[in-house]
Parts: structure tokens; sequence; C-alpha cells
């Protein structure tokens, strides 16, 4: 591809970008300037939101990244922060706006929801469609840092009932710990790429060409002009992405919020199922496009390592910043058999579904189809429950 034609490629993706920044900013105002009194209108208006910060996180992330590489930040740094922050940002905005408005049901159900959404449908659907053997060793701390905070998240709702802004600060030291270790790996593998020949460091010549074959079948795919777009990208115009993309995000999740709880309303059930169901899974379509992807490329085993990845950011980021901003009790407005759905359904199946996701990978070091339709099976009575019961 020539610069021009890629100038031509950027020029025409700024304008996109602006083009739906205006329609969201018209969206926003709609929303915060007139009663929604029609399902029809909030369901619409929930749809745009959807659409918003899917594209706006897309934009977010494509313009961090332009920037991270023109001051020369190595690009194993950018994957393991700017890509695997900004990817979370719908998330982050929908739980930190609905708590700020006291939507707390929303703010709970949008992390537990999305962690749910991502081991039992996203990664059960690569798993159950091509499983695959998998490194160990990557897992292994993500793995770790979930369950600490996920055993930590239970402690408050089960023992306190509430998440007060302590446990938020908490759940945010942990994102922080996390990244910096992250963050320790990848400088430590930059350095061991330095040493090695080719950046292959210790691998086996065999390993090496293989590496480099699969480095050649991805560069001639059908992105290859979306990378070199990238690498051509302007200052400027990854500035604009980025500040659009952010704005772009907001609006969405504030339509997301507002009219998540309206369409909650209009057709009875309590606000944490909507925020448990459908914006969970609306925020969670990023991962699903990347799950599809890698599993078309023949990479399946590679998003297992972005839905651990999410789901721990889901459980001390988005949950975190959510409490910290207004600390809420948990969610008690579903009950099954006169007991809340929170503590004997929803927080249960955080654990079964991640133990069941990640145990025999962490064992065995192979992923089988068998827990692909085990997760399937569990998510879809899942949905049946939060609807019918």
């Amino acid at each position: 591809m020539s610069a021009q034609a890629a100038k031509k490629g950027i020029d025409k993706n700024i304008i996109f970008a602006i083009a739906l920044f205006i329609g969201g900013l018209i969206c926003f105002i709609i929303n915060n300037t007139t009663e929604i009194t029609s399902l029809v209108a909030a369901i619409v208006l929930f749809v745009a939101g959807l659409a918003l910060l899917i594209k706006g996180g897309d934009w977010f992330v494509d313009g961090a990244t332009a920037i991270a590489e023109r001051f020369k930040v190595p690009e194993v740094l950018i994957g393991a922060t700017v890509v695997s922050i900004g990817t979370t940002l719908p998330e982050v905005m929908v739980s930190a706006q609905a708590a700020a408005k006291g939507s707390s049901a929303i703010s709970y159900g949008n992390a537990i929801g999305s962690i749910i959404c991502n081991a039992s449908l996203i990664a059960a659907v690569t798993l159950a469609v091509k499983p695959a053997k998998i490194e160990k060793k990557p897992l292994v701390l993500p793995v770790i840092f979930f369950f600490l905070a996920a055993i930590f998240y239970a402690i408050n709702a089960y023992v306190f009932g509430f998440f007060s802004r302590v446990t938020g600060i908490i759940l945010l030291c942990c994102f922080l710990a996390y990244m910096f270790f992250v963050i320790r790996q990848a400088l430590a593998q930059m350095k061991g790429d330095e040493k090695g020949t080719g950046g292959t460091g210790n691998v086996s010549e065999k390993d090496a060409a293989e590496e480099n074959s699969e480095k050649t079948v991805k560069d001639s795919s059908d992105d290859e002009d979306g990378n070199e777009e990238k690498k051509e990208m302007s200052i400027v115009t990854a500035v604009i992405l980025l500040v659009l993309g952010a704005a772009i995000i907001a609006f969405g999740a504030t339509l997301l919020v507002d009219n998540g709880t309206i369409i909650a309303k209009k057709i009875g059930v309590p606000e944490s199922v909507i925020a448990l169901t459908f914006v969970a899974l609306g925020t969670s379509l990023p991962e699903l496009v990347t799950a599809i992807t890698s599993l078309i490329k023949g990479h399946g085993a590679l998003s297992l390592g972005n839905i651990i990845g999410a789901n721990l950011f889901n459980l001390v980021l988005v949950s975190g910043m959510a409490v910290t901003i207004r600390p809420f009790a948990v969610p008690s407005d579903k009950v099954i058999a006169g007991m809340n759905a929170s503590l004997v359904v929803d927080i249960p199946l955080v654990f079964i579904v991640m133990l069941l996701l990640t145990v025999p990978g962490l064992i065995k070091g192979k992923l089988y189809r068998f827990q692909g339709i085990a997760l399937l099976i569990i998510y879809a009575a899942y949905m049946v429950f939060q609807f019918v019961s």
C-alpha cells in the first residue's frame, strides 16, 4: 500500500469517527433532554450505546497504541498495558457511570455478568469448536490474581453484604500490583529477546522457524493494510482518534446505563438482570470478535489468555472503580427460594465457570471440547434462570 493510500484510509477513519461522535452527541442530548417513555425508543438508544462503546473503544486503543509507538514504547509493553486497559474501557465507563448515578445493580451486574459471559459463552465457543494445547506458564499469574481477587470480593459479599470504598481501593491496588508484574514480565521478555538471535531468545531453530512462518502468514493476511495504516498514522490522527474514542465511549456508556434502567422497568425485570445479560454481553462483544478471529486464523488458544485477563480486569478495575466512586450493597432485587440470587447463583457461578475454564489447562496444558460444551450449557441455563424464574 502506498503512503497516499494509507493517508486516504486514515482520513476516512477520522471522518467516520467525527460522524459517529456527532451522532453519539445527538443521541446523548436527546437522552438527557427528553423523557424517554417508549420502550422502542429506549431499546434504540440502548443499542446505539452498545455500538458507540464498541467502536469508541476500538478507536481509543488504535490512537493510544499509535501514540505509544510514536514515542518508541516497545510493542510487548503496549500490549500489556495500553491495549489490555483500553479494551476494558467500555465496562469501566458503564460501571463508573452507573455507580455515579446510583444504579448499583448495573455496576454489579456489568462486572459479574461480563465474567460469566466471557468464560461460559465466548471462551466456550472457542473450546467447543476447536480445543487446543496451551502454554501453562503465561496463565499462572492472571489466574492466581483472579482467584485471590474473587475470594476477597466474595468475602465482602457474604460476610458484610456490602462493598465499601475501602474494598474498591483494595481492588484497584490489586489491579496496580498485577500491572506491575505484567510490565516487569514484559521488560524481562524484551531483554531476553534482545539477547537472542532475531528476537527468538533461547528457543530452538524449529520453533523460531515456526514463529517466523506464523508471522509471515499473519503479515500477509487481510489486515495487512490496517497494520500499515497504523504504522504510518500521524501523531495528530492518533490524538484525534484517542480523544474522539474516549468521548464516544462516554456517550455510549450513558445511553447504555440510562436506557438499560428504562428497559428493565418497562418489561418488569430487575436492573441487575439487564446488566447481567444484555449489558454484559454488549460490553463483551470486543472479546467475542477477538475470539472468533483467533479461531478463524487457527489461534483459538490465544483467546484464553485474553479472556482470563479481561475477567481479572472486570473484577479489580471495573468493580474497583465503581465501588470506589459509590459504595453499594450486594443487589437483592432477585431471589430464588427466598434467598438472594446474587449470593446463591451469580457469585458462585463466577468461581464455577472460571475453575472449569482454567483448571484443566493448568493441569494438563490442554483445553478440551467437553469444557466448551459444559460452559455453553451453563450459560444457556443461566440465561433461562434470569428471565424465566
